[in-house]
């Protein structure tokens, strides 16, 4: 891909290990959202995903089987094997990878390679998808994968949708909190600029940004930030150490259509949440492994 043709790559999806999706469906349920039924991955992991109009979506995953996802990691399953390490090194909860739509999987892998940013092999698989109304259909998808060393928990890869999952819009794009879509991605380093190269690349957006708390990328209607420690602080009331190097997954800021009914249903349903910078910050509970945020 050369500058002439390159084409930014939207978000798809974020990629949230969860320890038990039970837990995490009662939890996104709790706080308002849409969550479609329990699926299963061919090579041993869970997801209940909760999907947005803005043709984004929350990929809550879990280990359905341990045996399987550790022969599929041993059989060069980068997917796996990179949640494997973010599980050994972070716990089971949080935000591992940010995930960008494609329309060429194949042509991101080379570029990938190329520029010595390849996170591995790339990964072509199918999945069942049960509707609320008994139905099934069948996703598929073509991944590659992009990393760096110096950000061991966390990664990115872009995803092609060879068969779009079957979502019912009508059901699973609404949203009782109000939610429209993800309008913001946050991720933390104490010199948010060491990794802007990776960024730049896996999104194909050589526009950054840079600001006195870190820098931002446009990833088509949603914005990839990296924050430095007084970034976390300002925006989101959080302190982070200056000493804990590479990237972390720290939040998700969604767009809602009205904020006030947004407060309305977490005081109703006795959710935990402070007030800054115009938006509802939800903080980290089992189930919701990083920060929620919710502004218009």
């Amino acid at each position: 891909m050369n500058l002439a043709t390159r084409t930014a790559r939207p978000l798809d999806h974020l990629v949230l290990p969860v320890a038990d999706l039970a837990r995490a469906r009662r939890r996104l349920t709790d706080l308002g959202f849409t969550v479609a039924e329990d699926a299963r991955h061919p090579f041993g992991t869970e997801n209940a995903c909760v999907f947005f109009s803005d043709n984004s979506y929350l990929e809550p995953l879990a280990i359905a089987s341990r045996e399987e996802c550790e022969a599929a990691a041993l059989d060069g399953n980068v997917f796996v094997a990179r949640d494997q390490a973010f599980r050994f090194r972070r716990g089971p909860e949080g935000l591992s990878a940010v995930v960008l739509g494609t329309p060429d999987a194949a042509e991101d892998h080379i570029r990938f390679r190329s520029l010595g940013l390849s996170g591995g092999d790339m990964l072509e698989f199918s999945r069942a998808m049960r509707m609320a109304d008994g139905r099934e259909g069948l996703g598929s998808f073509r991944l590659a994968f992009a990393a760096d060393l110096r950000a061991p928990d966390f990664f990115l890869f872009c995803c092609q949708r060879l068969r779009a999952l079957p979502v019912d819009s009508a059901v699973l794009h609404h949203h009782e909190n109000g939610v429209l879509g993800i309008a913001e991605v946050v991720l933390s380093e104490p010199n948010p600029t060491d990794f802007q190269y990776l960024l730049q690349e896996a999104v194909a957006e050589r526009e950054v940004a840079a600001h006195s708390f870190g820098m931002d990328i446009q990833m088509g209607s949603a914005k990839l930030s990296v924050l430095n420690p007084a970034g976390m602080e300002a925006f989101f009331g959080r302190t982070i150490s200056d000493s804990d190097r590479g990237l972390r997954g720290r939040a998700v800021v969604f767009r809602v259509a009205d904020i006030e009914a947004t407060r309305a249903l977490f005081a109703q349903n006795d959710i935990e949440f402070a007030e800054m910078c115009g938006r509802l910050i939800v903080p980290e509970v089992p189930g919701q492994g990083v920060i929620f945020a919710f502004g218009v």
